[in-house]
């Protein structure tokens, strides 16, 4: 099979299978809907009240939201994976999400000890000052130490003192705030509205156009920054924008649904392996595809296996994504033994 037909294969069945989830997705649920109830909702043709508001208003939003944010994710850890030249890069792996997280929960914690509501935007700005200061401290660990393995189990250890912290700004809470922080903190796609949809996409679908935009220049990034400066690429300059965009879709995903782990690891190794290249060009589409539909089965999964008890999209994530960072090493270590 030539490049190209593979290239254009392997998409046709990402995006038939992002369409597949999302239909089940509304189908699915704790209440029983007929196709025709589901299509006569999305059509603006139904009669029952009950059965239209169960679409529009929870199921669709919630579909929509789980494959933006999941694009997000998977493209954040792909800009990582590039920027470090490390395959397990990622925005939980290296504490960015977590310090989104502890960023996100004083924010929360201030604004309803004062009676105070948090706003999306609110929310998405402490998410991203959280990630960026935590990508600070990695960014700082890397200037002094050379192996990329330390530089992961620095960014490891960043993300377990940030949760920590959070734990103490748990403890000290109020009631009310504890039981916002829990629900939040655990991961989840549920309780989305369309006002968090539309703040959500003016955030990922300008910062995925950004990142489409530097395809070039990653490629070149890819050979070395000998090389990218001998192409003309500004690397400094690049840099900084890998580190912006990435933290900035990580931002956004941790603001609306919580850490979610492994998404942003597994899903561009998976999309490579697939595709057969990767070149930054080809792989970027298929890990926004990917990431949808990944975290559209995960959310499946989550809200289905033992409903109506709704497991963490985390703990889903974890489940799916671990296997693939394990294997991925193990390859990797036979590949430096041989």
């Amino acid at each position: 099979m030539t490049s190209r037909k593979r290239l254009v294969l392997s998409y046709c069945c990402l995006a038939l299978l992002l369409a597949v989830l999302f239909a089940v997705s509304l189908f699915w649920g704790s209440v029983a809907l007929t196709p025709q109830a589901v299509l006569a909702a999305l059509t603006g043709r139904g009669q029952d009240a009950l059965s239209v508001g169960i679409i529009t208003q929870l199921r669709l939003p919630r579909a929509v939201m789980a494959a933006l944010l999941g694009a997000a994710l998977s493209a954040a850890g792909y800009l990582l994976q590039t920027f470090f030249a490390n395959p397990i890069a990622g925005p939980f792996v290296m504490g960015i999400s977590s310090g989104a997280k502890l960023a996100v929960a004083l924010v929360m914690v201030l604004f309803l000890n004062y009676g105070l509501l948090t706003s999306s935007a609110v929310l998405i700005l402490a998410a991203f000052a959280g990630a960026m200061a935590a990508m600070a401290f990695v960014l700082a660990a890397a200037r002094r130490v050379q192996r990329m393995s330390i530089l992961v189990i620095c960014g490891v250890m960043i993300g377990y003192i940030c949760s920590a912290i959070t734990e103490f700004v748990v403890a000290f809470a109020q009631d009310s705030s504890i039981v916002n922080l829990h629900n939040w903190s655990q991961g989840s796609f549920s309780g989305m509205t369309w006002s968090n949809v539309r703040t959500a996409a003016l955030v990922v679908l300008p910062a995925l156009a950004a990142a489409f935009c530097l395809a070039k220049p990653m490629a070149a990034y890819q050979m070395g920054e000998a090389y990218a400066r001998s192409v003309g690429v500004d690397v400094r300059r690049f840099s900084r924008l890998l580190v912006l965009l990435s933290s900035l879709l990580a931002a956004c995903v941790t603001a609306f649904a919580g850490p979610i782990s492994f998404v942003g690891i597994a899903v561009p190794h998976l999309v490579k392996q697939l595709l057969g290249s990767a070149r930054p060009l080809y792989v970027l589409p298929g890990c926004c595809l990917g990431g949808a539909a990944f975290c559209l089965l995960c959310d499946l999964i989550a809200r289905s296996l033992f409903a109506p008890m709704e497991l963490s999209i985390s703990a889903v994530t974890a489940v799916f994504g671990a296997p693939v960072v394990i294997g991925l090493l193990l390859r990797r270590n036979r590949e430096d033994v041989r």
